[in-house]
């Protein structure tokens, strides 16, 4: 029974590893492709802010 709890205790912390893992290919991704993903928002600004002067 012992173990049981052991298992579950050292499961939890498997979660948070998995999620800090995760965050940290997000954020190198974001990094790599900083300068694309930039553009792109620019992008979309400028074609929202165009067609809004339009209406």
């Amino acid at each position: 029974m012992e173990h049981l709890k052991t298992f579950i205790d050292e499961d939890e912390g498997v979660g948070v590893v998995e999620i800090i893992l995760i965050l940290v290919v997000l954020i190198s991704l974001v990094l790599i492709f900083k300068k694309q993903l930039t553009s792109l928002v620019n992008s979309i600004f400028k074609k929202i802010v165009s067609q809004s002067n339009s209406v």
